[in-house]
């Protein structure tokens, strides 16, 4: 049996941006303050694993402001 890791392409800023409906300015705001789904850096980038924007929607609060 091949034992391997099967892994999907990292998000840009801007697939998350898309994916969100927001800016990809807010999303680097959000970053300075905390906030958001997290990303990591990758040499001078930022990207992200859909699983964890998909885990930060999900955990988000139904309410509307």
């Amino acid at each position: 049996m091949d034992n391997y890791v099967q892994f999907s392409r990292l998000w840009t800023v801007e697939d998350v941006s898309e994916f969100l409906g927001v800016p990809v300015s807010t999303l680097y705001q959000w970053r300075t303050k905390g906030y958001g789904p997290a990303g990591r850096r990758v040499g001078k980038y930022i990207r992200y694993r859909p699983q964890d924007v998909s885990a930060w929607v999900d955990q988000l609060s139904d309410e509307v402001a």
